[in-house]
């Protein structure tokens, strides 16, 4: 006799495994507006190329004689996928069954999601829904006892963040386990509306006498305004695209480089308006993000995190078909002046492309750190020294364009001073220790104290002074190596994209990025 039973048997529990938590829970998730994990699986790969395991992982009550009676499959759904014909693995809370809460299995799979990335180096994607396999008082009954916690498999979850690229998307309300799961990756989003993240929901934080709905504790505006998550999307379908997208510019693990897409046909593009793309007018702004567009590939700056620390831009790109990050300043917030959550989203930033091998492209304008009371009470040295830290470390290829001004302390971090200066000046370059508008008040007081007028005195010392921060002069003493034609930006970053393309090491580094 051959084994066909039990290959019937098979089938029945994976059949019993695919309807979840039932027709009335899956409706109900339906009803929400979201997708059950499977179907998020399916929309986020390359069709047909899912292959789970542990598909009959779960809870069985069995008969007298030995037959199943009831099946429940753990709520936690994985295996190894492709995305663009790459290989993926993907793990999946599944909110039908008991809402994501613990239940049977879920902590070997998710170890063993965790390792499948971690040793086979590739690409991990977490769709985190419910509390992503943490605790739940109704444990106790089902356990019959309780626990000291553990959070599973977190070794692993630290050790993927310096090895493979781990992308996590906050598909529901995601509490405790599940919520430190989501901001541990290297990019995360949320969903607007059926999103939201707690380190406790509503019902517990009431106990405190704070009564609120769950968007207003927890909705992804507050968590993407705060650092928490990376960016909000509009629906699940277009999470799936941002997931897609983010990897594309990242290697499969910090084992190999990033590869490089199609060459640019235009990578000697210059396009005549950047000649007038920063005002003469140094109190006007002017478009950043445009000047990108100019510069880069077309239609390959895929930005991480505007919401947060918004005076500093940051994102990946393409330089004639090379992965690269870019760091930017946004002269409309702050003027580019660094804030606390400006220095920490760099730091974060310079630490994933230092992790992935990610050569840095910055367009600098820094009138330095923010000044004044509430940035002294957020720590601004000290976020901005961290940040400091993280442009030192970077042992990635780098290179600055100056666009308009570097000043003090955050300006000096447009770049590693001690390497290769592989930098370039837009004629509007204005840098320095300190403006001269913010400097004369300190630099004369005793002068404009003793003067007469002193406005006028003011005004005289600030003409004499204008005339020394021409940027020719300080590239007449090599303070700055080339001065160049703005619309010439674009083919000097090609080439610097091709130059350091050689350059990248693969392998681990020493300071891989954290959460």
């Amino acid at each position: 006799m051959g084994w066909e039973a039990e290959i019937e048997e098979l089938r029945r529990r994976e059949a019993l495994a695919r309807q979840m938590g039932g027709a009335d829970k899956v409706k109900r998730q339906h009803d929400g507006g979201k997708l059950t994990v499977r179907e998020r699986i399916d929309a986020l790969l390359d069709p047909g190329s899912f292959r789970e395991i542990g598909a009959i992982a779960g809870r069985a009550q069995y008969r007298p004689d030995g037959t199943l009676e009831q099946f429940m499959p753990a709520n936690f759904v994985f295996g190894r996928g492709r995305i663009d014909g790459r290989p993926v693995v993907v793990g999946g809370d599944d909110f039908t069954v008991r809402g994501g809460a613990a239940d049977a299995s879920i902590r070997g799979k998710q170890i063993m999601a965790e390792q499948l990335a971690q040793e086979l180096r590739l690409p991990l994607i977490r769709l985190v829904d419910g509390t992503g396999g943490g605790g739940s008082v109704k444990t106790l009954e089902v356990e019959g006892r309780s626990y000291v916690p553990a959070n599973p498999a977190w070794d692993l979850v630290v050790a993927n963040m310096g090895s493979v690229p781990v992308v996590a998307l906050g598909l529901g309300s995601v509490a405790g386990l599940g919520a430190a799961r989501l901001v541990t990756s290297h990019y995360s989003l949320m969903v607007e509306g059926s999103s939201q993240m707690f380190i406790a929901g509503p019902p517990v934080v009431a106990r405190l006498g704070e009564n609120l709905t769950k968007e207003e504790l927890g909705g992804s505006d507050i968590h993407a305004r705060a650092g928490a998550v990376d960016d909000v999307v509009a629906s699940e379908r277009e999470a799936f695209l941002h997931a897609r997208r983010f990897l594309s510019y990242l290697p499969p693990s910090v084992f190999e480089l990033p590869a490089r897409g199609p060459a640019a046909a235009d990578a000697e593009r210059r396009e005549a308006w950047l000649i007038d793309a920063v005002p003469r007018d140094r109190r006007k702004v002017y478009d950043m993000r445009r000047i990108l567009t100019a510069v880069l590939d077309r239609d390959s700056f895929f930005e991480i995190g505007r919401k947060f620390g918004g005076s500093a831009i940051t994102g990946l790109a393409r330089l004639d078909g090379w992965p690269v990050a870019v760091l930017a300043s946004d002269p409309f917030i702050y003027g580019g002046g660094w804030t606390a959550t400006a220095s920490q989203k760099v730091t974060r930033f310079v630490d994933l492309a230092n992790t992935f091998h990610l050569p840095v492209v910055h367009l600098v304008d820094i009138p330095g750190f923010v000044i004044g009371l509430d940035a002294e009470k957020a720590g601004t040295i000290r976020h901005g020294a961290r940040a400091l830290a993280a442009i030192y470390q970077a042992k990635v290829p780098w290179c600055s364009i100056l666009v308009r001004k570097a000043f003090g302390v955050a300006g000096a971090a447009h770049q590693n001073h001690a390497r290769l200066h592989y930098r370039y000046a837009w004629p509007s370059g204005d840098w320095g220790s300190l403006p001269v508008e913010g400097g004369i008040e300190a630099a004369y007081r005793a002068e404009l104290d003793a003067s007469p007028d002193p406005a006028k005195l003011r005004g005289e010392i600030e003409e004499r002074l204008n005339r020394y921060r021409s940027p020719f002069r300080v590239a007449e003493a090599f303070g700055v190596e080339e001065i160049i034609d703005p619309r010439d930006t674009r083919p000097l970053l090609c080439e610097f994209a091709g130059l350091a393309a050689g350059l990248r090491e693969p392998g681990p580094v020493a300071t891989a990025m954290r959460p």
